[in-house]
């Protein structure tokens, strides 16, 4: 080890979107502290984000727990940035005997906002919160926003593949959870009302809502579970608007400065995580004024209440009004 080096453990095992959330730190350390050597521990599924990240020198992946504490510690690290900060990131502190640091959670605040409906939450976006963490090596905000990075030998050319010649809606239909996501009769109203080719993406597990929303529209291709991350990632990039549930694509076209139409259902902006520094033109979409809303502070399989009033009384006209006036198809 050159003993110029600073070696930094980052920790963040899951999910797609909260690893995203999590590159203006990566960055910030590599490029504002000297002899920083940066080093990501996730889950195995979740490595490909990382690896083609040119501020991470080493990916490291969860397998069984000792073996990964040895492997890590073998590496010799002088500082533990932990983004998760959970009993499986207190395992590996404590095991590990690193100096730490962490972002402020602010679990009991969320509680309060779900469970009695009081926001003493900080109007704080959590990758400001994030980079609160990394402060004391004097690591700023350098206002370039998110990253994503596609493998060079990844190359999806939407417009070929599937001839479309005009500006392309990537919609992104999936979420982790079915309350953060539109019914499929209400993404199909948004589809017909929109006046360009939209592109349909999200996972194996939304294929079958994509074809009844794709089903007799000529202007919408369901892709749902026919493209990798980085291919979903590809096309995003290479669309003219991204409409999105909150989501991982939703960040990733965010990292890409994309004018995001993103769609809130039982989660809120409020949490702070809002598409961040996305292009001009984005807009977030929601209900607002309902007494149950928020119901989680990451989702359920059903409405609690069982109206699902959230999705269902989103204002679909003036959604469609958005995308149309921005694609100049009005």
């Amino acid at each position: 080890m050159n003993e110029n080096e600073i070696k930094f453990l980052i920790i963040r095992f899951s999910s797609i979107g909260d690893i995203v959330l999590t590159t203006p730190v990566i960055r910030g350390i590599k490029q504002q502290v000297d002899g920083a050597v940066v080093h990501y521990l996730t889950k195995p599924q979740y490595a490909s984000i990382l690896e083609s990240n040119p501020y991470v020198d080493k990916v490291h992946t969860l397998n069984s727990f000792q073996s990964t504490i040895n492997e890590l510690k073998d590496e010799g690290f002088d500082y533990l940035i932990d983004l998760h900060k959970n009993i499986r990131t207190y395992i590996f502190k404590h095991k590990l005997k690193v100096l730490d640091f962490s972002f402020h959670k602010y679990n009991k605040e969320k509680w309060l906002l779900v469970n009695f409906k009081k926001n003493n939450l900080p109007n704080k976006h959590i990758v400001d919160r994030y980079l609160e963490s990394v402060s004391v090596f004097d690591v700023n905000n350098d206002g370039m926003g998110l990253d994503y990075f596609i493998p060079d030998n990844i190359s999806y050319n939407i417009k070929d593949k599937l001839i479309i010649s005009e500006p392309y809606v990537a919609f992104a239909i999936g979420g982790q959870h079915e309350t953060k996501k539109l019914p499929a009769e209400n993404i199909k109203e948004l589809c017909q009302g929109i006046n360009a080719p939209l592109i349909l993406l999200g996972g194996k597990e939304d294929f079958e809502n994509g074809e009844i929303i794709s089903k007799d529209l000529k202007n919408v291709i369901n892709l749902c579970g026919k493209t990798s991350l980085d291919e979903s990632a590809h096309i995003v990039r290479q669309s003219s608007i991204v409409i999105s549930h909150d989501t991982g694509l939703m960040h990733i076209a965010a990292a890409f400065k994309k004018n995001i139409v993103s769609i809130w259902g039982n989660t809120i902006p409020e949490f702070g995580m809002y598409p961040y520094l996305p292009g001009e033109n984005s807009k977030i979409f929601e209900v607002k004024n309902l007494k149950c809303r928020p119901c989680s502070k990451i989702g359920h399989a059903k409405c609690p209440k069982k109206h699902f009033d959230c999705m269902k009384k989103q204002n679909f006209k003036e959604i469609i009004e958005h995308v149309n006036k921005f694609i100049g198809n009005d």
